[in-house]
């Protein structure tokens, strides 16, 4: 299973995404799941995530340092399954890059996490260290949901 967090310039909130699943799998010992992430514009490629959502994920335990933003390539559209989106201009973005021939398939993150149906993640970029919480806490109960369904699948 291959999965990829999908939001705008890959420095807040699929960083966080991508931070909070690998957790999870590794807690679960669920190491036959690629997680990365990446962003539909390449404004920060090769940037570091943003300052705040390095913050947050720390004060939850989760080391997001190492990570670099990337911009979405076509190839991805072929090597991962799931394309997982943050809000619906993202996810209308993704279908609309689609090469031909894509296989993988793009959905709303939290949607597909059982979250909630037409579930969106806000930008928190332009906000505060709360806004960063609380897309924190919504990326990381997606992340157990999304755990939990890999051990159980439907």
């Amino acid at each position: 299973m291959r999965l990829l967090m999908v939001c705008l310039g890959n420095i807040c909130r699929s960083p966080l995404a991508e931070g909070a699943l690998r957790t999870q799998l590794a807690q679960r010992r669920l190491d036959w799941v690629e997680v990365d992430s990446a962003g539909t514009g390449g404004w920060h490629a090769g940037e570091p995530p943003d300052r705040r959502s390095i913050a947050i994920a720390a004060e939850a335990g989760v080391d997001i340092r190492a990570q670099r933003a990337r911009k979405l390539r076509p190839g991805d559209f072929a090597h991962f399954d799931w394309l997982l989106c943050a809000d619906r201009s993202v996810l209308r973005d993704v279908r609309a890059m689609a090469p031909a021939g894509a296989t993988a398939q793009a959905a709303l993150l939290l949607e597909w996490a059982g979250q909630g149906d037409g579930a969106e993640i806000p930008d928190p970029y332009t906000g505060d260290a709360e806004d960063f919480r609380r897309v924190w806490a919504m990326v990381d109960a997606a992340a157990v949901a999304i755990a939990e369904r890999l051990v159980r699948p439907r």
